[in-house]
């Protein structure tokens, strides 16, 4: 069937968006070094020197040549991508004399004068290793992206596939991606983007051209990124401003701005220069928690100080608590040279003053609680381009309101000093989690909304997973008249507030701390979260975070887990403030802010062994660790603080389905009331789902594949013998393969039990289950071993959920289909006669058919390589043959009889080289020579053996290296087989068709003795 699109045509149409951009389109070997017109030396090379050279020129008008040149040279010489963009966004530094004076310059690569080029099929040759990447952007003839399209009518062909591909040329090519700021996949609708060092999960869409609206489903993504991320003012801000460097523990991530990110950052920029001159409030930022808020800060940051309109600002970064001030301030120091300085912190407001008492630059940490009373009408500077810009901008940063004291002083919030303090300052807010309550309204405050990106909108766009919901109740001796006194007032009261004195403001909690604290409920906790997570952890890779009430409970806790668990000890830590005045037996949790630091570099670590985490408050807000899935929530919580809280584990981290929150106290109405308020759907857009949906779905996909196995005890397995067991699974095997499309079938279903039973569990509906899901991965792992391509997609070896549900059907060794058929598997052929024998006195006749069809398949793929009309010979026959097996228009004994014969013609094949006197390059030759009938009527087997040589002779004299990539090699090659071919007496009508089967036949051998070589 004639393809209905082809990747060709999805090609075409990409260069098409881009030559509507602007983009001047190049095909690739018209520029190569074998080419007419060549731009480069050689394959490797992989900048386009002479464009360069110009655009530095243009864009550097009083640098020397000299350095010009050398600059180049730099650039050529680079092998650390992190540096390169350090050149890209800052400059080359130069040195050269002038006036008799040696002068420091900078080469700056981008300016006014840059050069937009879309070059498709550009090959390069590195290592030995021959590859064309569909289209690469340059620009100013450097190579910044690289777009790999695939088909979207194939469904093997997948947006996944592309990025494999990606993987294949980053390691194959790696010149090409020492230069790269962005990659590009697509399958022509769907498309993503990312960058160098992006994991999967972390190729994101591109979902608005403009910022103002997303757009709508209808137009293809793939359109939408090209025209809404390389038109040529956004590609280059995009480079210059949106990227950015993470070092984590074990590796430093290249990281692309996400679409809300880059449109918002603008955004604000924008209102930023109108607000100085006006009413110095800004607006404010929601983006939810997990969605990027910090880099969102951070990329804003840059640009703010950039500004030429804002004259070199000074940018004050305000939270209102030590520990968010630091998780901020390390996200801001990673991206220094974005913001082209480091960052200081203000520790005293002594700091404070001292930093802001320069003339201008500068950016500053701080808490807002240096704003305070004792400094009333003590202004720190008059400054106009001052930017105060508020994290969290709720909680602390109200109070304009005038209240008496107990000592009859009029007293203020925060927000009223600090703008004593900075009155010419303009504000802006970011928050996760905005307050809508009459004075503490946050826009009121800082101005109108700039951008929102709530919960909903995160998850659908893949920047944060969705968050499930479990109650695990554990009842108190509380009475109901008592429950008001929980006081809904505490954290208003208390939030803005250091660690220490909150502690001392505990005492309207005590009742209540006192019995969610008791022994007999910490014991009863205790045993269910190790039960609980224990079973989650056979199930999923991550780690888990446990919130108790106070600081003695979260120690207790402590104490009673690893008392009933010992082997927690090394996997679980508290982490809280704390004074040397605290009891002995807290002391060990009391660490320094350095030793702090270092254990969230530990926790955030997947592979690192600290795996559970006790916190009050630390780590509640601001605190990023992907691999946390599952929050055991044992303390009041409402509004906003609920919500930070949850957010913890809604990061994304490899195929993790979601994050789960296990209440012990019954929150899920103050859940319900913070989402309506937290969501722009009011709640309604599902942002959380109860756990009870998963268990649904679960049981929903369980009952369709329990269906698959209808009329076959599979159950048997797991009381039987090992003898019994292992007659089974091909029983199993053979019973799915008799369905119409019974493999697919059970590919898909098992795969989406699998997800859904990762979420359900530890549900007792979960746990009922456990066995008969491993039974049917077993299956599942066999059945895709039978399937046709090179192997199992991300998304069917789902790497959070271990295959190790039940070790009763097998542990991490993935069952083979031959050894559950009972047969030995060939290890040279699949065409001894002792095998093909076995195959056919098999009792499991589908499981035969499967065996024989992936492994004539490989047969076929391995003669592909060499000889392309028998490939498609026995190709179409294969075919035939398993069209009447799906279609059962013949018993499945006599479609084992018809592969069998098929095998055997494969076999006798390989003889035939030998029996003409012929090596394989000449029978290949032979076998496209003799592929009309005509011309074996005219001309017979001898003049054809004889012209199979003479034109194996013809081009292995005259193919030369690269001889595919050179149009005037080819020419000549398609001349001299013509030629030969009137002198033999070729039937002249089928001389253009044997000439090109002749050429696409070389092509073939000279691409399999340059895979030798390599």
């Amino acid at each position: 069937m004639k393809n209905i699109i082809t990747e060709q045509e999805i090609e075409e149409v990409t260069l098409e968006y881009l030559k509507d951009l602007g983009y001047k389109i190049i095909y690739g070997p018209d520029i190569d070094p074998n080419s007419e017109n060549p731009e480069r030396e050689s394959f490797d090379q992989v900048i386009l020197k002479n464009r360069l050279k110009q655009a530095l020129t243009n864009n550097n008008p009083n640098i020397p040549i000299s350095s010009i040149e050398e600059a180049i040279k730099k650039l050529n010489k680079i092998t650390n991508n992190e540096k390169f963009h350090e050149y890209l966004t800052t400059g080359i530094p130069t040195t050269y004399r002038k006036d008799n004076k040696i002068k420091h310059d900078i080469i700056k690569i981008l300016g006014k004068h840059n050069e937009f080029l879309a070059i498709n099929q550009f090959t390069v040759i590195e290592n030995n290793k021959n590859r064309r990447p569909d289209i690469v952007l340059f620009i100013n003839g450097i190579p910044l992206a690289v777009i790999e399209l695939k088909n979207p009518a194939d469904e093997k062909a997948n947006i996944e596939s592309a990025y494999k591909q990606i993987q294949t040329y980053k390691e194959e090519i790696p010149s090409l991606f020492k230069y790269n700021e962005i990659i590009i996949i697509s399958d022509g609708t769907e498309a993503r983007a990312g960058t160098i060092s992006s994991n999967w999960e972390w190729f994101l869409p591109w979902k608005s051209e403009t910022g103002k609206e997303i757009a709508p489903r209808s137009i293809p993504q793939i359109q939408n990124l090209i025209n809404g991320m390389f038109n040529k003012n956004t590609f280059t801000d995009i480079i210059t401003n949106f990227i950015t460097f993470e070092k984590r523990k074990r590796k430093t991530t290249k990281i692309l701005a996400a679409y809300h990110q880059y449109f918002t950052t603008n955004k604000a920029v924008n209102k930023t220069i109108k607000a100085i001159n006006d009413d110095k409030k800004v607006g404010v930022v929601w983006h939810t928690q997990g969605s990027g808020k910090s880099l969102t800060m951070t990329f804003y940051a840059g640009k703010l100080v950039q500004n030429k309109e804002l004259e070199n600002p000074t940018l004050v970064l305000l939270t209102d608590r030590n520990d968010l001030d630091e998780q901020l301030f390390s996200t801001f120091s990673g991206s220094h040279m974005l913001l082209r300085q480091k960052p200081k912190q203000a520790e005293k407001r002594e700091d404070l003053q001292k930093l802001l008492s320069v003339s201008s630059g500068g950016i500053i940490f701080t808490t807002i609680q240096k704003f305070s009373p004792e400094n009333a009408n003590s202004i720190l500077s008059k400054r106009k381009n001052i930017i105060v810009i508020a994290d969290e901008a709720h909680r602390s940063q109200y109070g304009f309101k005038g209240k008496v004291n107990d000592r009859a002083l009029m007293k203020y919030g925060y927000a009223k000093y600090l703008r004593d303090a900075l009155p010419n300052a303009s504000f802006i807010g970011f928050t996760g989690t905005p307050i809508e309550m009459s004075d503490k309204s946050t826009p009121a405050v800082f101005g109108d909304y700039i951008d929102i990106y709530d919960i909903q909108q995160a998850v659908e766009d893949g920047s944060t997973v969705r968050i499930y919901y479990e109650s695990r109740l554990a009842k108190i001796k509380l009475k109901k008249i008592e429950q008001p006194k929980i006081d809904k007032k505490f954290e208003e009261l208390t939030e803005k507030e250091e660690e220490y004195k909150r502690e001392k403001l505990k005492s309207k909690w005590a009742q209540l701390e006192k019995v969610i604290g008791s022994k007999s409920r910490i014991k009863k906790i205790s045993k269910d979260i190790i039960n609980h997570f224990e079973k989650r952890s056979q199930i999923l890779e991550g780690k888990a975070m446990i919130v108790g009430m106070s600081r003695r409970i979260c120690v207790d806790l402590y104490d009673e887990l690893i008392k009933q668990n010992p082997s927690w000890k090394n996997k679980l830590k508290v982490i809280m403030t704390g004074s040397a005045s605290d009891p002995k037996e807290w002391q060990k949790h009391i660490r320094t802010k350095q030793r702090r630091k270092e254990l969230a570099k530990d926790f955030q670590d997947p592979e690192d062994p600290f795996q559970i985490v006790i916190v009050r408050d630390m780590w509640l807000t601001g605190f990023d660790a992907p691999s946390l899935h599952t929050m055991y929530l044992d303390k009041p919580m409402k509004e906003h603080g609920l919500m930070q809280a949850i957010a913890r584990v809604n990061r994304v981290f490899k195929d993790k389905k979601g994050g789960l929150i296990v209440d012990y106290l019954g929150l899920g109405n103050d859940l319900k009331e913070a989402l309506s308020t937290y969501t722009r759907s009011g709640g309604k857009g599902k942002a959380v789902f109860d756990q009870k949906e998963a268990v649904k779905v679960m049981l929903e996909k369980y009952e369709i594949v329990t269906n698959l196995f209808h009329g076959f005890n599979y159950k048997k397995f797991f009381s039987g013998t090992p003898k019994e067991k292992l007659s089974i699974i091909p029983a199993s095997l053979d019973h799915v393969l008799k369905q119409e499309k019974g493999k697919e079938r059970l590919l898909k279903y098992v795969n989406e039990l699998s997800k859904a039973y990762s979420l359900a569990v530890p549900n007792e509906e979960a746990v009922k289950i456990t066995d008969e899901v491993g039974f049917f991965q077993a299956i599942k792992a066999s059945l895709a071993k039978t399937t046709l391509s090179k192997g199992k997609s991300e998304g069917e070896l789902d790497t959070a959920i271990k295959q190790i549900i039940s070790k009763a059907v097998y542990t991490d060794k993935v069952v083979d289909i031959f050894e559950a058929a009972g047969i030995e598997k060939p290890e040279v052929s699949i065409l001894s006669d002792k095998f093909l024998k076995e195959i056919k006195g098999l009792k499991q006749k589908n499981l035969a058919v499967e065996a024989l069809r992936k492994l004539l398949d490989n047969e076929i793929r391995t003669i592909k390589r060499t000889n392309i009309i028998q490939a498609k010979s026995f190709a179409e026959m294969l075919e035939k043959t398993i069209r009447k097996y799906q279609n059962r228009s013949i018993e499945t004994a006599e479609i084992i009889t018809e592969m069998i014969t098929l095998a055997k013609e494969i076999k006798e094949n390989l003889k035939r080289g030998k029996e003409l006197k012929l090596s394989n390059d000449e029978i290949a030759f032979y076998d496209v020579l003799s592929d009309n009938e005509s011309a074996i009527e005219v001309l017979g087997d001898k003049t054809l053996r004889d012209l199979a040589i003479e034109v194996s002779k013809i081009i292995g004299n005259n193919a030369s290296i690269d001889w595919t990539l050179r149009d005037s090699v080819q020419a000549k090659l398609r001349v001299l087989i013509k030629r030969l071919l009137r002198k033999y007496g070729y039937p002249p009508d089928k001389q253009i068709t044997a000439t090109d089967l002749v050429l696409k036949q070389a092509r073939l051998s000279c691409s399999n003795i340059t895979e030798t070589m390599n």
